[in-house]
């Protein structure tokens, strides 16, 4: 009972921390409206990722779409993390030690950023640390039931982010080169491999009715990402997740390695070594790799417990579980965005040498590329409301949008009921094109080429610019609202081209 306090102790400070540590001056993430514009398309796929993320979008919509709701489930999903985590340390025979250090590791850590983002990210460490602890589990018990619970557990990551399939990947080759081979030929494994398959077969049928999308969608990130990765920034990164608890992770690897009461899961030790390999082969970015280390915390906490005895040792125990905490109340102001977007750019400039603000286009910004993500979008929001209130109600009107932030935060922040669309992302699916297209509402991005719409200017009866987003810091400034009235030619039929252009670029 007091174990189960203690846990619901840290679950409640994590809640706490996830809604404190965001200003108001924020608002949500361009990922986030996509993924909640995706709970409005029911679908077993979408072109950049699987649909789990999108049955939670569901769930809010229910709720009624509140940004406390959009917090709450990736707040809700690092919880259970730590609550994983725990009941692993109790299944490996930790003591309170063990289960303290464990959760301050993993409340602490990059996870406590990660899980305020309505983003597949949170469930996939879930999943992930779940799929371990299970095997945990059946090591030590062989009871069928977890066998499946670990597959149960990889199919719905599968079905949230494909992801997971790399940290499979490593954790198979492992248990290839382990005592524990014999585990492949078992039945178990082949029933628990087909319940998997099972649960990820609408997705993957969706996949191939749609050409598989998801391998453009990985050509195109690495063409303009993860090209700007390097190996050695990769490998950084991972030193800064788990900062403050990479003594623990240290303290996992040498005792899966030599604590012979974890001899039985050393290949945990070879599956980390050969799992981040893998990720650093495929330039991908540094977080790709983060659901990898809170099962390590167990295994790490549990191996400190053990050896850190006498007077001696109570005080390291006391020094190890200081340094998480200590290690976030030091960096919390620059990793969250706790203060106005004034504040965080001049904390950035007085540590010019950590690239807090380096964007995934390899360039240092004004403010980490999140927190420019989560600017503007109000703003951008209320300009497009302005000049749909332009215009007649009954003329159809397209609100028509160059990325998917900018469609999904109009149709999250507007006013009215009229849906921004963009040849960006999933949105091309959901065009509603059955009436004639009378106006135009285009939100072009500040890079944009033809500033004049010189493009447009012969396709309608007058062309007007109305706003720009001026919000200094957000990503999105710059960006103009340009309202085109009353059509000359068949625009319906110029979108359907467009449409079907971009269509078989993805399904090509």
């Amino acid at each position: 009972m007091k174990r189960a306090l203690v846990l619901l102790l840290f679950v409640i400070v994590k809640f706490g921390l996830t809604y404190a540590l965001v200003d108001g001056h924020y608002e949500l993430h361009r990922d986030e409206f996509l993924h909640l514009d995706q709970g409005a398309h029911p679908a077993f796929g979408y072109l950049s990722v699987p649909p789990f993320t999108s049955w939670i979008s569901m769930v809010i919509h229910a709720l009624g779409d509140a940004a406390f709701w959009v917090r709450f489930f990736p707040c809700l999903f690092g919880a259970l993390t730590i609550a994983v985590v725990w009941k692993a340390i109790e299944a490996l025979g930790g003591g309170w030690f063990a289960l303290i250090l464990g959760a301050c590791s993993v409340l602490f850590s990059a996870l406590l950023r990660l899980n305020m983002l309505f983003q597949p990210n949170s469930f996939e460490v879930l999943a992930w640390t779940f799929t371990c602890f299970a095997l945990i589990r059946y090591v030590q018990m062989s009871k069928p039931i977890w066998l499946y619970a670990a597959f149960l557990a990889l199919g719905f990551g599968f079905l949230n982010k494909y992801n997971i399939a790399i940290l499979s990947l490593g954790l198979c080759t492992a248990l290839v080169f382990s005592p524990f081979r014999t585990i492949f030929s078992r039945k178990h494994f082949r029933t628990g491999l087909i319940v998997a398959l099972v649960v990820i077969a609408p997705n993957l049928i969706w996949q191939v009715a749609h050409g598989f999308p998801v391998v453009r969608h990985m050509r195109l990130l690495r063409d303009t990402q993860l090209v700007n990765v390097s190996t050695s920034d990769f490998f950084k990164e991972q030193l800064l997740f788990f900062f403050g608890s990479i003594h623990v992770v240290i303290a996992a690897l040498a005792g899966l390695c030599f604590y012979k009461p974890l001899k039985a899961y050393r290949f945990f030790a070879w599956s980390f070594a050969i799992t981040l390999v893998l990720f650093a082969l495929l330039s991908a970015k540094g977080y790709y790799a983060i659901a990898l280390y809170p099962i390590y915390i167990a295994f790490g906490s549990l191996t400190l417990e053990k050896r850190l005895v006498g007077k001696a040792g109570l005080v390291l125990r006391g020094i190890c579980i200081a340094i998480p905490i200590g290690g976030f109340l030091a960096t919390y102001p620059i990793a969250f965005p706790v203060s106005s977007p004034e504040v965080m750019k001049q904390r950035v400039e007085e540590r010019p040498e950590l690239h807090l603000a380096r964007w995934e286009d390899g360039r240092d910004h004004d403010l980490p590329q999140d927190f420019a993500d989560m600017l503007g979008w109000k703003e951008l929001a209320q300009k497009v409301d302005s000049a749909i209130e332009k215009l007649p109600a009954s003329q159809r009107t397209i609100v028509l949008c160059d990325n998917y932030g900018q469609a999904g935060a109009i149709n999250y922040y507007s006013r009215h009921k009229l849906k921004a669309v963009t040849m960006n992302a999933d949105y091309l699916y959901w065009f509603e094109l059955d009436k004639p297209v009378a106006n135009l509402i285009l939100v072009q991005e500040a890079s944009d080429d033809d500033p004049e719409r010189k493009r447009e200017r012969s396709f309608f009866e007058s062309v007007e610019k109305t706003g720009t987003v001026i919000n200094p810091y957000a990503r999105e400034k710059g960006t103009s609202i340009y309202l085109l009235r009353s059509a000359k030619v068949d625009i319906n039929s110029i979108l359907e081209s467009e449409i079907q252009k971009e269509k078989s670029f993805w399904e090509d």
